[in-house]
């Protein structure tokens, strides 16, 4: 409960923060980070490192679709191992755009992604060990428009289409070394922000929640996938199998819906 308060008060103070800043600065705002984290995080010290690192363009052709890379290089060189990923545009309405929940499957952790920025932003990168040791990284980015909007299309096609996944293992697989592994799923990711062109009245959000990966029933990743994730989410990295088997993923969305697919793994 007291998780989901303080999401809930790092979502309105980010909210508030945009409304007032926008409209002001041209560029991305390092004041907004510190509200937000403390909102986020209260007063958990908070280490900024060059393990972490995100990997991105300076300037994006379209706020709505930004390729993001993410990887945590040599931390445990460092004795640090890191558990879970934070990833943040602080400029956002919504500004959480997904939790990544990390595991020894994936060997050395990169993921390739796509996020939506609705202003000039910086992207934040906050790692946590299991002692709860929290880790930034920060890149600034040039991008707007991808938060709100309006919104059209056939709504009985978009919603027909919804949920498919196209999900693949690169082969040739080498048991025992990374493979690079890519999900993306079709799904309009509404915000909650976007109106309708007509009406001009608010459209639901309906948006990919959840993506749990597992090999031979085992958990390899789960992401808590947020608003702030681009429309038909887009995720690439690479997991370790130790033997020949079956890679699953579970997708589920706002309105409960669920997804699924597997990928048999061969050497």
């Amino acid at each position: 409960m007291k998780l989901k308060q303080s999401i809930f008060a790092a979502l309105m103070s980010a909210s508030l923060l945009v409304g007032f800043s926008s409209s002001a600065f041209a560029e991305p705002d390092p004041k907004l980070w510190p509200v937000m984290k403390e909102a986020f995080f209260a007063k958990r010290p908070m280490t900024d490192v060059d393990f972490i690192k995100i990997d991105a363009p300076r300037r994006a052709e379209s706020g709505a679709q930004v390729p993001v890379t993410y990887s945590v290089d040599n931390a445990t060189a460092k004795g640090v191992k890191i558990t879970k990923l934070y990833a943040f545009v602080d400029a956002n309405p919504i500004p959480l755009t997904a939790t990544y929940h990390l595991t020894d499957a994936l060997g050395s952790f990169q993921m390739a992604t796509r996020i939506r920025f609705e202003t000039d932003a910086f992207v934040r990168l906050v790692g946590e060990d299991a002692s709860g040791n929290l880790y930034l990284a920060s890149r600034e980015i040039r991008a707007a428009g991808g938060c709100g909007g309006t919104v059209e299309g056939d709504e009985a096609a978009i919603r027909a289409s919804a949920g498919k996944i196209k999900f693949k293992v690169e082969e040739p697989v080498k048991i025992g070394s990374a493979a690079s592994t890519t999900f993306n799923i079709k799904h309009p990711m509404r915000t909650g922000l976007q109106r309708e062109l007509v009406s001009q009245g608010f459209v639901p959000a309906f948006y990919i929640n959840k993506a749990a990966f597992t090999y031979n029933s085992k958990p390899v990743l789960t992401i808590d996938v947020g608003v702030g994730t681009a429309e038909d989410p887009y995720f690439k990295f690479n997991f370790v199998p130790t033997e020949a088997g079956k890679l699953e993923v579970t997708a589920t969305d706002n309105e409960g819906k669920t997804f699924a697919q597997a990928v048999e793994v061969k050497s």
